[in-house]
């Protein structure tokens, strides 16, 4: 359309000569008696195919309640007002943020691409479709109203302006099919066109494509390459879900859609199709630091409320009137705390973090902490949300969810059931260490949750079993399409509002509520209120939660979270790091101490805090063993802070779950006496039907002495069977106490054996021979019987020699040797040494390295991580 109109007037006056001769007459006031007709008579047809009897006589009935057409609501936007918890309004969005384009500045290929994608029968119906109406009524006979589309690029501009595009009830649908009729008699096609265009929301507060293309990639829609322009194109559908910003992948799959519907349209051809579909979604990007200044307070929380009305509602257009969860005080703490060195000292000023605050009985988000400002966030709308957007691996913030409730839920399992911390290997043959590298032994479920062991916790999830564990955990709000033994010590991933969720579930005796900021909204037309909380869910019994939370108090007054213990206050909270792999760590010069991710998760009855620390690029910085830390100094503080002044009330009780005091390190699980204290006593709860029945002889001679005063009959014989019986039982309880005694003892000394031989091996060193090509490497002797896994550049071999020689690679690569001292099946701490292969082979160079000291933590992958706690 090379000699596009220039007004409104001239589109009417000289619509013949500019359109193809495929479309129709697309001026005002054009003669549409006989379309207005089949157009009702089809709507009649698709209200009748609904199962509506006299569908046209409702049709007419809906349809004179249509709201009247207006030139201000079909071109403005309306804003919309968000309100905190109080009802206060904190922010106000929508306000006019636009360029606008004429139609005969619109490009060619954008009006292919939006045609092809959303109406490719613009310019051949008036209003409605009646072959897409038919097809999409067909649809619905055996999908349900609603359930297939058939709307015009017509109706589309008419949802936006006038109506509820949720709403798919009969009478919204006969409205908007009627309006649709009158916007095309009263508008032209170009008209339309430039309206939708312009009017369309894309995401970040963007209305309009050509607001659109200087926003993502600062450049004219005329200027926008094809993929680009296929992009622009087919956000609209889902502005939030297809925001090449924060969703990347979902974008690329949309603008791929596009393109392929262009080819189907003859727009395009089909190499120019595979040549775009195969450019990057980032390719032409504006670089985050460059995008437009943030507008608003608490920016985090407003974006997570735009992100969760966006898919039924447009809070930049529609007028809405939004309450949210927002505790403004709780806010403002979350901001400060992250900001200013006020509450916590941060290492460095790359330091991120991610703060979830939320009320455990609701699952309504009270407080958002995004991350900490940079001066690049500072200029940034919409960015990086670290509370709600990043997918970090948990750490071992995951055993309780994938381990020990799903092992109580399923396996009736008490918080005393007897877990055996010993060498275990993966189902692929390697071993799973914990992240001392040692093994405690027998021990409680709750002393192993408590002190965050990983081989325990995998035991626990294996016996249940790894589809039902998934199951439990995507009950609250996880995505997990399958679980793995290293899944169950944090290699999968979550983002800090998944996890308050999910442990927000432990606090509210088993029922879980998706973490939401939106509470309700009322509509532009100031009447109309529509509930935006999630329905709750029952994803475990109550006794599970009480269970899990009980133990989960252990963490904080004995276990690895004591940092953030608050005294005298009833809170549970789990904590979780996680390691690098092996060979990223050597690659990237990492030391074996260094750690990408801390986590801390808790909750008491009334809040829950998910904390997660890091570097937004954990392969450039680490966290040093002080620095993970933090994320514990954050929760107290902030708990501290939200429980000030507050009752401190306690998890309820199930009826069904008991309190029994049990002898610690007995097995089988072992009563003792009733109101029995001491370091070996242990209060562990059971389910009915649970309880032991094996008691201590201290308890069984109370309990003797309780049925000699109620049975005086008893004779002298029977007591002295009794008695006998009982010195019996005490003599075999000692005989097997004294042989279990002299096993641990011996097993520690073998262990200690162990260790020792397995120390990383010392005087490792590598040379280059450039006469020979060869790398050799040699090391001392770590004792007889142990052999050497030895890593070169990655390829492992086992020997049991202490050097070896192997071809170089090529001129100026370095290469990078691992010993492993390897005994009994158990893997040593490592050593490690480079060789620089020269780039002119003249001289062999060597670079001796001292081995790490102590041990090390292992990977942190999908086949063996080790997770620390």
């Amino acid at each position: 359309m090379a000699d596009k109109p220039q007004t409104r007037s001239q589109y009417r006056n000289s619509k013949a000569n500019n359109q193809p001769e495929t479309q129709k007459s697309t001026g005002k006031g054009r003669r549409i008696t006989g379309n207005v007709f089949k157009v009702v008579f089809f709507t009649a047809l698709f209200v009748a195919f609904a199962g509506v009897a006299g569908g046209a006589t409702m049709f007419y009935t809906y349809a004179k309640e249509a709201p009247k057409l207006t030139d201000a609501k079909l071109r403005d936007p309306l804003s919309s007002k968000i309100l905190d918890k109080n009802g206060d309004v904190y922010a106000e969005i929508g306000k006019e943020r636009r360029e606008y384009i004429e139609y005969k500045d619109i490009p060619k290929q954008l009006e292919n691409a939006v045609l092809s994608t959303e109406d490719s029968r613009f310019y051949e119906h008036d209003g409605m479709d009646p072959i897409r109406l038919v097809s999409a009524a067909a649809g619905n006979i055996t999908g349900g109203f609603g359930s297939q589309g058939a709307s015009t690029l017509t109706q589309q501009v008419i949802k936006m302006s006038y109506l509820d595009y949720t709403n798919k009830t009969l009478s919204r649908k006969a409205q908007e099919a009627w309006m649709a009729i009158q916007l095309e008699e009263k508008y032209s096609k170009q008209e339309l066109l430039e309206i939708y265009i312009n009017k369309v929301y894309l995401s970040d507060g963007v209305h309009g494509m050509e607001t659109a293309a200087e926003h993502y990639y600062g450049k004219k829609l005329k200027d926008l390459n094809l993929a680009q322009t296929a992009l622009i194109a087919g956000m609209p559908q889902s502005p939030n879900r297809f925001n090449p910003f924060t969703h990347p992948d979902l974008a690329k799959n949309r603008r791929d859609i596009v393109l392929k519907l262009m080819y189907n349209n003859d727009k395009i051809s089909k190499s120019d199709m595979e040549a775009a579909q195969a450019l990057p979604i980032t390719d032409g990007l504006v670089d985050e630091a460059t995008r437009k200044q943030k507008t608003y307070a608490y920016d985090t929380y407003v974006d997570q409320v735009i992100d969760e009305i966006g898919d039924k509602y447009n809070p930049f257009t529609d007028g809405l009137t939004i309450y949210t969860a927002l505790d403004p005080v709780a806010q403002k703490y979350t901001e400060k705390m992250l900001n200013t060195d006020d509450v916590i000292n941060y290492p460095d000023k790359k330091f991120q973090a991610g703060v979830v605050v939320m009320d455990t009985t609701t699952g309504r988000v009270q407080a958002l902490g995004g991350g900490r400002e940079t001066a690049e966030s500072k200029k940034v709308s919409r960015g990086l949300n670290r509370a709600t957007d990043i997918k970090r691996q948990p750490g071992s913030t995951m055993k309780p969810i994938l381990g020990y409730a799903p092992a109580i839920e399923y396996l009736d399992w008490s918080t005393a059931h007897i877990l055996d911390d010993a060498p275990y290997q993966y189902s692929s043959g390697q071993t799973l260490r914990n992240y001392d590298s040692g093994y405690l032994g027998e021990m409680s479920m709750r002393r192993a949750l408590y002190l965050s062991r990983n081989v325990p916790a995998v035991k626990a999830s294996k016996e249940v079993g790894y589809d039902r564990a998934r199951d439990f955990a995507n009950n609250l709000g996880l995505n997990y399409k399958e679980v793995y033994e290293s899944t169950v010590i944090g290699s999968g991933e979550a983002s800090p509002i998944q996890m308050a969720g999910a442990f927000g579930a432990f606090g509210n005796g088993g029922v879980y509520n998706q973490p939401h900021t939106v509470t309700k909204i009322i509509l532009s037309d100031g009447k109309t209120e529509v509930n935006m909380e999630p329905e709750s869910v029952v994803a475990m019994k109550a006794s599970t939660a009480y269970m899990i939370s009980d133990m989960l108090k252990d963490v904080l007054t004995q276990g690895t979270g004591t940092r953030a213990n608050i005294p005298g206050w009833n809170i549970a909270a789990k904590t979780g790091t996680t390691n690098y792999d092996e060979a990223v760590r050597i690659k990237n010069g990492i030391p074996s101490d260094g750690t990408p991710d801390s986590w801390f998760v808790g909750y008491s009855p009334r809040y829950t805090v998910s904390i997660w620390t890091g570097y937004d690029e954990p392969n450039k910085n680490y966290l040093s063993p002080s620095e993970t830390r933090i994320a514990a100094y954050m929760f107290k503080a902030m708990m501290e802070h939200l429980v000030a002044g507050q009752k401190n009330p306690d998890f309820k009780k199930p009826s069904n779950v008991n309190e029994i005091p049990v002898i610690i390190g007995s097995n089988p699980i072992t009563r003792a006496a009733a109101g029995a204290s001491g370091s070996n006593i242990s209060y562990e709860l059971f389910l009915d039907g649970t309880v032991p029945s094996r008691t201590s002889q201290a308890e069984k001679k109370e309990s003797d002495t309780d049925k000699d005063k109620e049975k005086d009959t008893q004779t002298d014989a029977e007591k002295k069977a009794a008695e006998e019986k009982a010195k019996k039982e005490q003599e075999a309880a000692d005989k097997e106490k004294a042989k279990k005694d002299a096993e641990d003892a011996a097993k520690k000394a073998q262990e200690d054996a162990d260790k020792a031989s397995l120390q990383a091996p010392g005087g490792l060193n590598a040379s280059y021979n450039a006469a020979t090509k060869t790398v050799s490497a040699s090391w001392a002797s770590n004792g007889p019987g142990v052999t050497y896994d030895v890593s070169v550049n990655g390829q492992t071999q086992n020997y049991a020699t202490t050097s070896i020689s192997v071809g170089g690679g090529s001129p100026g690569s370095t290469v990078v040797i691992t010993v492993v001292p390897v005994k009994d099946g158990k893997r040593g701490s490592p050593a490690s040494t480079t060789v620089t292969i020269p780039a002119e082979q003249t001289q062999p160079d060597t670079n001796q390295t001292t081995p790490p000291a102590g041990d090390t933590s292992g990977s942190q992958n999908n086949t063996n991580p080790t997770t620390n706690p």
